[in-house]
């Protein structure tokens, strides 16, 4: 049997969007875990399933860089890789609010949450050339990702949302950055691979978001 409440309200959906900027973790280039370089966006849309939790679904473009001449690094420093990729990824999970998030009771409403689910992306296919020593575009790679985030969250209004988020992908690919080439003849050849190949890659969203609400004010059911 269902059991509904009705002591929070909030709109049922959310569609908005996010725009910030997005840096990679891997063999080449900077290794700062937070360190946005280059702009992202994209758009979200949320189902608000009870007062803490929303089924939530984002789809984002981000470009992504590195260059070993801005790393920390000397040996870095002195190899003097570089490459540039986009990745357009599709995103499903879960957000949880830390506590109730209600915008009808009168007062601002703000609170930090977490979101995680499973990430599908593509991003471009590379490898580095044996003798120009430059990275060559040769296709698209699809993979999976583990999506780990963290936000603020505050009511703008009655129907607005406004948020603030990081959000790490770990990918089950090093192949972002061209140091070990999964596709293809290159896939598994040593004389294409470079940098730490036990560790996968990463890349980062930081930015804000804006959504605005719409729909009925639902019962929310325990299930």
């Amino acid at each position: 049997m269902a059991i509904c409440s009705f002591t929070v309200h909030s709109q049922t959906y959310e569609i908005g969007a996010m725009i910030g900027g997005a840096n990679y973790i891997g063999d080449v280039g900077k290794t700062n875990y937070i360190n946005p370089n280059t702009i992202s966006y994209g758009g979200i849309l949320k189902w608000n399933r009870s007062a803490r939790h929303s089924f939530r679904a984002t789809a984002l473009i981000a470009n992504i860089q590195g260059d070993d001449s801005e790393s920390d690094e000397t040996r870095r420093q002195q190899r003097g890789y570089s490459f540039e990729s986009k990745i357009y990824e599709l995103s499903l999970g879960i957000e949880y609010t830390f506590w109730d998030f209600s915008m009808y009771d009168g007062q601002s409403a703000a609170a930090p949450y977490m979101y995680t689910g499973i990430t599908y992306f593509a991003s471009d296919a590379l490898y580095k050339d044996i003798k120009t020593k430059e990275f060559v575009d040769y296709g698209t790679n699809t993979e999976f990702a583990i999506p780990i985030v963290l936000g603020f969250k505050t009511s703008v209004g009655t129907n607005t949302v406004a948020g603030f988020e990081i959000g790490a992908r770990y990918t089950l690919t090093d192949a972002l950055d061209g140091s070990g080439p999964d596709k293809g003849i290159y896939k598994g050849n040593i004389d294409y691979q470079f940098g730490n190949l036990d560790s996968n890659d990463w890349y980062v969203f930081t930015g804000v978001t804006f959504t605005f609400t719409f729909g009925r004010k639902p019962c929310y059911c325990n299930f």
